[in-house]
């Protein structure tokens, strides 16, 4: 392999990388609140590509009002999500509200594929987005540059936000312990339901990027994305917001570096993000970033 040719692949898998940590840090924000694994969220992200799709297309607005639209409709369903399917049951056993998330997702794709319609969509590309910058022989599609640029101000945003705000302080006592942030006269409701909105934002900005990229939309197309940046958050070390960037961009890499050097095995692309899973898992069940902790029963 040349090297213009590794540094394209390179290209490729920085750019599918950060996506993937785009979504995992919604994943791993609600878990370092709740212990609650959100199920729902790789639909939340399909619900963010599709509000875009219909505030450009239907409505006419400008793509980038579009955008803006479907980040903050998607932040509120995001809220109104974790109260009516999540807060009941904050208090009950873990399965339970783990049952609620499957259900949530279930019920989510259905609705979209009554609403939206099976077929897929396929999405207007911003004309910003479809150029191609050049550097010597290697080619960067524009928004393959955009989508790592977005991520790592989106990252240092967050780690400014929960390590030098006050919100960010009741997050990591909530984090820490629930019953306790309460005594301290943390409103942990409030507290919760921003962690669920930025969470849920950080997925309708995954799903526009995804849709930009990879210009198709169907009321199923957050499964395997969700699923895998969940894998992510894993790797990385679910509850820690670096672990699930370094999760994204790791696996990123070795799903686009292994069908680079060996394509014949392109048809087990999937397959790689779970076999990576479980190699982690076997050396360091905490994820790479984690810390070892103790279930309180």
């Amino acid at each position: 392999m040349t090297i213009e040719l590794f540094l394209q692949h390179l290209s490729n898998a920085l750019s599918l990388g950060s996506l993937y940590a785009l979504i995992a840090i919604g994943y791993t924000m609600v878990y370092g609140i709740l212990r609650l694994i959100n199920f729902a969220h790789g639909d939340v992200f399909m619900l963010g590509g599709y509000i875009a799709f219909y505030a450009i297309t239907f409505f006419f607005m400008p793509w980038w009002v579009g955008f803006i639209v479907a980040f903050g409709l998607t932040g509120i369903f995001g809220i109104g999500l974790e109260r009516i399917a999540y807060k009941p049951l904050r208090s009950s056993p873990k399965i339970s509200i783990m049952i609620s998330a499957i259900g949530a997702s279930f019920l989510i794709e259905n609705l979209a594929t009554v609403i939206f319609g099976g077929r897929p969509k396929g999405f207007p590309i911003p004309s910003l987005f479809d150029h191609v910058a050049r550097f010597g022989s290697v080619s960067v599609s524009y928004i393959s540059l955009v989508i790592p640029l977005l991520t790592a101000i989106i990252l240092i945003a967050l780690l400014i936000i929960v390590m030098k705000t006050k919100t960010g302080m009741a997050m990591r006592a909530v984090s820490t312990d629930l019953a306790a942030a309460r005594l301290m006269a943390i409103d942990v409701n409030k507290i919760v339901s921003f962690t669920f909105g930025v969470g849920s934002v950080l997925a309708a900005v995954g799903g526009v990027m995804w849709v930009v990229k990879y210009p198709q939309l169907n009321p199923t197309m957050g499964m395997i994305p969700g699923l895998k940046c969940f894998i992510a958050a894993v790797i990385g070390g679910i509850g820690n917001i670096g672990g699930a960037v370094l999760g994204g961009l790791l696996l990123g890499f070795i799903e686009i570096m292994i069908i680079a050097f060996l394509p014949t095995l392109t048809g087990y692309r999937d397959a790689f993000a779970f076999v990576l899973l479980i190699i982690v898992l076997m050396v360091k069940p905490s994820g790479l970033l984690g810390k070892n902790q103790v279930e309180k029963v």
